[in-house]
């Protein structure tokens, strides 16, 4: 029952845009400003980053998300309901029960964060949230407060960690470092800044920061020594178009990527350094076959759109597979977070020197920060931006801090955006619409103003 919630988290739902957490992670990064998409190519993903998508109740997305980390909920439920009176050695029922508490309290803050408003730490969070689901149900209940939903995440998130240890048979299981992990993003959307910074240094130990060699490797493969959690996918069991690598890839050979492949904003791409090995991983004269940059040519065929500031972060198994494994968590989230927490509140001094391990790490040049107060913050921030481009991060992070999107001055292209460029922080539209499906099954759900 536990490697069925494991495998949900990479297989193909209803649809080929719809491969898991994959499939989440670029929802939530095309409705960004730092991943552009440079085409319409088959239209995958067009109306998502327009910003139409998350506001339709019936979009087969909209219900995607809901069923998805609901689905993952309701498997956790059935084995926390029934694992204290199976047969076996208690410690391999801690393992299994601490898991599914993990995954309860995860799928219950991507739930949150998605289709209710975001968490305020100065007020009281009455607004609504999503319905807690702690128990095997087959009907649907009311919407909890965010506060509630948020008291019930960490309830569940403390059981986990104090069931589990650094031991686990896979990457795609959570252990106790991906569960402090879990606790570290959890406080840090709270405004718990020493919590945050606690957590995700315990989710950090042992896992060091990657090399260059591993940074240029193509970000697919679980065995990357700073992965902490990630899917990892069996060469047989090629999922084609309903993977991560079929969309954010440079090399697959789908419609999607061949016209419109992946690029980074340039007001992001201008703010790292030369000499930071992370500028690597973006060409800024893809279109021009003389500054090209080679690798770009050498893991793509001729019928690929080049377009400048295009990713070669990612590289799928190649032009025919899309096989690649996926990450959830890294050892530089954690680094980034630590330190943005620190900063946050108020710890310039500590926060310094993690970020300063940081980025020696990918810039031999950097002589570290001398920023303070915002200015430090800020600095995290781009850091983060860079790092975790493309892995499923900015929306949340721009709905956490309450900041507008804003995709003014960069390479993004009307005829995919359709105008959608700004939009004001704190609106209704940061809220995704609850599926129409739920809405007519349960009496007790009450829709998100439209």
């Amino acid at each position: 029952a536990l490697n069925g919630i494991h495998r949900s988290l990479y297989i193909r739902w209803d649809s080929q845009g719809q491969p898991g957490e994959g499939g989440m992670m670029i929802m939530r990064e095309v409705m960004s400003e730092d991943v552009v998409m440079t085409g319409l190519a088959n239209n995958w993903f067009v109306s998502t980053t327009r910003w139409l998508t998350h506001r339709n109740e019936n979009a087969g997305d909209v219900r995607f998300a809901w069923r998805y980390y609901y689905r993952v909920i309701g498997n956790a439920n059935m084995i926390i309901a029934n694992i204290d009176e199976a047969a076996g050695p208690q410690a391999e029922k801690d393992e299994i029960k601490g898991q599914a508490l993990a995954y309860r309290a995860w799928a219950h803050f991507n739930l949150v964060q998605l289709f209710a408003e975001r968490y305020n730490a100065g007020g009281n969070n009455s607004q609504l949230g999503v319905p807690i689901v702690t128990e095997p149900i087959t009907e649907g209940g009311a919407r909890n407060t965010v506060e509630e939903v948020y008291t019930q995440i960490n309830t569940d998130i403390e059981a986990a960690i104090a069931l589990l240890d650094e031991g686990r048979n896979a990457k795609s299981h959570i252990n106790i470092n991906v569960a402090n992990g879990i606790k570290a993003r959890i406080a840090l959307t709270q405004g718990r800044w020493s919590d945050a910074a606690a957590a995700a240094k315990l989710a950090r130990e042992g896992y060091p920061l990657m090399s260059e060699a591993d940074m240029y490797a193509g970000f697919n493969n679980v065995d990357n020594p700073e992965w902490i959690w990630g899917s990892r996918q069996v060469d047989d069991q090629q999922t084609f178009f309903a993977s991560y690598f079929a969309y954010m890839s440079v090399n697959f050979s789908s419609t999607n990527i061949r016209g419109n492949p992946k690029a980074i904003s340039k007001l992001l791409f201008n703010k790292i350094p030369d000499s930071d090995i992370r500028k690597n991983l973006w060409d800024p004269n893809a279109s021009k076959p003389a500054l090209r940059d080679p690798f770009i040519d050498e893991v793509t065929l001729s019928n690929f759109a080049k377009r400048d500031y295009m990713n070669r972060k990612f590289v799928a198994q190649g032009n025919a597979s899309s096989v690649g494994d996926v990450m959830y968590m890294r050892a530089s989230e954690m680094y980034l977070l630590e330190a943005e927490a620190l900063a946050r509140g108020g710890n310039d001094a500590q926060a310094k020197v993690i970020l300063d391990q940081f980025a020696k790490q990918r810039n031999p040049q950097y002589a570290g920060t001398t920023n303070t107060g915002a200015a430090l913050i800020e600095e995290i921030m781009v850091q983060r931006r860079i790092e975790l481009w493309g892995e499923g991060f900015r929306f949340y992070d721009l709905k956490r801090l309450n900041l507008p999107l804003d995709r003014t001055g960069s390479n993004h292209v009307d005829q995919v955006v359709a105008g959608k460029f700004t939009e004001p922080a704190g609106t209704i539209n940061w809220q995704w619409q609850i599926p129409i499906d739920e809405i007519n099954a349960n009496e007790l759900m009450i829709q998100n103003p439209s």
